[in-house]
């Protein structure tokens, strides 16, 4: 499962692995690299595109979501990215009592005053910002990293769902992938109110227990705006490789919006979608 993550990687180095096979002579071995990485390139570019949109005329609703590192993150960058994307959301994973406090020192809590919390040991606490009020959220299975949930209520009156994501990660050792199966597996799929569901889903689109979590009836941002091989996860100081971070829509939401930022001290990026809810 770790592996699959890299199939964009394996499709951009097909071609030069079949030029290879035939430069050594190896014809067979080369036609049949070459065949596989032409189909692995039609999936891999197709992600590229900008998919069409549907007709939302509801409220825009601006989020951001960030696995901080164990709490690392630079926190006066966050913040002022908050700030820049003038944010409504944000979603924080591997959130500490630690970073809560730097957070606050930053200037958080002045932009968004309403929390959704929960702290568990070590670095598996995660959290939800807003500048708007939080209610009782969505109830999802409770799975090794806290997952919290909110109703989110717009000025307009409308009301959104909130989840912030965190699975294990797959593991290489057998049967390593499991649990991390099961606990994708847990998400519910879109109720009558839109949701959003955001954070670091530690899988691309590549594994097929997160198709299945886009067949519930949900929409990949980054895949909607035509960036969904912009990486956000990489090991840290060198540099991003895999698409691990998402934010999902309801299908008849619109992504008007969608980016990717660098994020001092964690090994992730942040990533930003600006969403056209549905009129409700």
């Amino acid at each position: 499962m770790p592996l699959l993550s890299f199939t964009p990687q394996v499709a951009a180095a097909a071609p030069w692995a079949a030029l290879g096979l035939r430069l050594a002579g190896r014809r067979g071995p080369a036609t049949t690299a070459a065949v596989a990485g032409a189909a692995l390139g039609v999936v891999v570019r197709t992600r590229r595109m900008r998919r069409p949109q549907p007709g939302a005329c509801g409220p825009m609703l601006r989020v951001l979501t960030a696995n901080i590192y164990f709490g690392r993150a630079d926190p006066d960058v966050l913040v002022a990215r908050v700030r820049k994307t003038e944010a409504d959301v944000l979603f924080l994973q591997e959130l500490t009592a630690d970073a809560i406090t730097r957070l606050k020192q930053a200037g958080l809590d002045e932009i968004m005053p309403h929390t959704q919390i929960e702290l568990r040991g070590g670095s598996r606490g995660s959290g939800i910002y807003s500048r708007f009020p939080l209610g009782e959220g969505p109830v999802v299975t409770p799975v090794h990293m806290a997952q919290p949930t909110a109703l989110l209520k717009l000025p307009n009156g409308n009301a959104v769902e909130l989840i912030c994501v965190h699975p294990v990660t797959p593991q290489l050792r057998r049967g390593g992938a499991g649990k991390w199966r099961q606990e994708l597996g847990v998400l519910p799929p879109p109720g009558d109110l839109p949701r959003v569901l955001a954070g670091d889903f530690n899988a691309t689109l590549d594994h097929a227990v997160f198709r299945d979590v886009l067949g519930l009836g949900y929409a990949d941002a980054g895949l909607r705006a035509g960036k969904a091989l912009t990486p956000t996860w990489g090991p840290p100081g060198q540099g991003a490789a895999l698409t691990l971070d998402h934010v999902l829509v309801n299908r008849q939401s619109a992504v008007l919006d969608y980016s990717v930022y660098e994020l001092p001290g964690s090994d992730h990026q942040a990533v930003y979608a600006e969403i056209q809810l549905p009129e409700q």
